[in-house]
């Protein structure tokens, strides 16, 4: 069995996995995506990838894996982290065809790739990889914004909009949770708001989603906003009134089974934090989370 207790030192990479540059035998991938360009509010998303890597190392030290998880994904598959993309400069248009390369890259390599942002601009061009490797995808959003705002710009709160023209996402197999803030046009994705979400217990919502998705490739995106400002406060555009991390950490296991072939986890911002650094930790948990459902669905077609 690896060692895997050196949890405070050595080189850095998202859940001790180990870094590799050649995607070549990899099952499970993790990309970060350092830019916050395309934030409308506070910035410094650009942070986050590093931020949620230095915390999952607290989750690494144990071989029995991420609780309630009952095995460790380093050990059933091999798992590394891909480094950082770079190589694009200031502009979302320049952007996105670097991200959707390397991300085609590795899918391509027969790997399953958790994106790390960066602002959620960033779920563009990698829906885009995911969406020529496996078709047009079921799209599972955590957020307190639709982010489908229609206006020809490319920011965070615009990309689902360019998704849904462009016939990356399935609207009636797609759903939103934990919305609240005004969301005009539906674009016919269900939608399951705050209120709505902290009136129903979390089986339920995972349930919800599980028949809306059905066996359809599965693409997970989750804002870190979605969280209450008061279990994630550092993020650019915090809102309250969110559920907390238990309850969507319960949601997200209940979607163990689905056909989830890919995810992202965004919008952390470590310099909005407090030393307690309590939103990197939620957003290196959640990734752990959206990466257990990849393996679980690797594992159903093995």
């Amino acid at each position: 069995m690896t060692d895997w207790s050196d949890t405070y030192s050595g080189i850095l990479s998202f859940y001790r996995c180990g870094y590799a540059e050649n995607p070549k035998g990899v099952e499970l991938a993790v990309l970060g995506v350092p830019y916050d360009l395309g934030t409308t509010g506070r910035p410094g998303a650009r942070f986050g990838p590093r931020a949620v890597r230095e915390l999952s190392t607290t989750m690494a030290e144990f071989p029995w894996g991420v609780w309630p998880w009952d095995y460790d994904i380093r050990e059933a598959f091999t798992m590394r982290d891909m480094g950082d993309v770079n190589g694009f400069i200031a502009y979302p248009e320049r952007l996105c065809p670097v991200v959707e390369a390397k991300a085609a890259e590795i899918l391509d390599a027969g790997a399953s790739l958790l994106g790390i942002g960066g602002d959620h601009f960033i779920a563009l061009p990698l829906m885009r990889a995911h969406a020529k490797k496996h078709g047009p995808l079921a799209m599972i959003h955590f957020d307190a914004h639709s982010d489908t705002w229609v206006d020809e710009d490319l920011n965070h709160g615009t990309m689902f909009y360019h998704a849904l023209k462009e016939g990356i996402i399935l609207p009636e197999h797609s759903v939103h949770v934990g919305l609240r803030t005004p969301n005009p046009d539906t674009h016919g994705i269900d939608i399951w708001d705050a209120n709505k979400c902290l009136a129903t217990p979390a089986e339920e919502v995972a349930a919800a989603i599980r028949a809306r998705v059905g066996d359809r490739p599965a693409y997970v995106t989750f804002d870190i906003d979605f969280l209450d400002p008061s279990y994630a406060p550092a993020t650019g555009t915090p809102v309250v009134g969110g559920p907390s991390t238990a309850y969507a950490r319960a949601v997200l296991q209940g979607l163990k089974g689905l056909n989830i072939v890919g995810g992202d986890q965004v919008e952390v911002a470590p310099h909005y934090e407090t030393a307690s650094q309590i939103t990197a930790l939620a957003g290196a948990t959640i990734a752990c989370d959206i990466l257990y459902l990849m393996a679980e669905a690797r594992k159903l077609k093995r």
